[in-house]
């Protein structure tokens, strides 16, 4: 693993769109196919336990997501994977490549009595540049796009109705994929909860952290 540190952002970045070109000139067709039936797939709904429902969401680095939903009130648990590919058992180095169509995501375990998934597409929009595409922020690469997941046809209209307006108010259409959800891959133990247990890190200091600050500024009323 190349370290998410402020010396190694442009190389991961410069990787990015290397491994990105590769793709698309080598072996964009098959790609494509995979995804579009990614795109196309019935979506699976995750049943509810314990009282708990559960959502997936893709917005940059999973370190920096993680850490905006677990300070969400409703939210009980939140886990770092990756989602929204057409490999199996993808890994951390693997996604980096941008070759397995997966993207950096969460899987938020929520209260649906304190929280609704609704509230949780507001925190999703809320928390990240909603026009940059294949990125937020230093992280650059369709392993960092943004992706919303939905479980039924309610989440669709729900994502689906949230996005319009977004794009009516703003004038420009969010860069937010909106797929079908098939499986969540758990990322590396290294990588939950990290932004907590590596406060001092380059990366999280630098980007992490402002993130979430801005996240809290504007939705004080979310908080735990």
């Amino acid at each position: 693993m190349i370290p998410k540190t402020s010396a190694s952002l442009s190389i991961l970045a410069i990787l990015s769109l290397m491994a990105t070109l590769t793709v698309s000139c080598a072996g964009a067709q098959e790609k494509s196919a995979a995804q579009i039936a990614v795109e196309n797939a019935p979506p699976v709904e995750v049943p509810t336990e314990n009282g708990l429902k559960r959502a997936y969401f893709a917005s940059g680095c999973f370190w920096c997501v993680e850490a905006v939903y677990e300070s969400v009130r409703g939210v009980e648990e939140v886990h770092a994977g990756y989602s929204g590919g057409h490999t199996e058992n993808p890994t951390y180095e693997e996604s980096n490549t941008g070759r397995t169509g997966h993207a950096e995501a969460v899987e938020v375990i929520y209260n649906p009595e304190e929280i609704s998934f609704e509230t949780l597409i507001d925190v999703y929009f809320g928390s990240q540049n909603i026009t940059q595409k294949n990125g937020q922020g230093p992280d650059i690469g369709s392993q960092y796009r943004s992706i919303i997941f939905y479980q039924n046809e309610d989440e669709k209209r729900i994502v689906r109705a949230k996005h319009d307006e977004i794009a009516e108010r703003i004038g420009e259409t969010p860069a937010a994929e909106i797929l079908p959800f098939q499986k969540f891959w758990m990322a590396e133990d290294y990588h939950q909860d990290y932004k907590k247990r590596n406060p001092g890190n380059p990366y999280i200091r630098s980007v992490s952290d402002p993130r979430l600050k801005r996240f809290k500024a504007k939705f004080p009323e979310l908080l735990k």
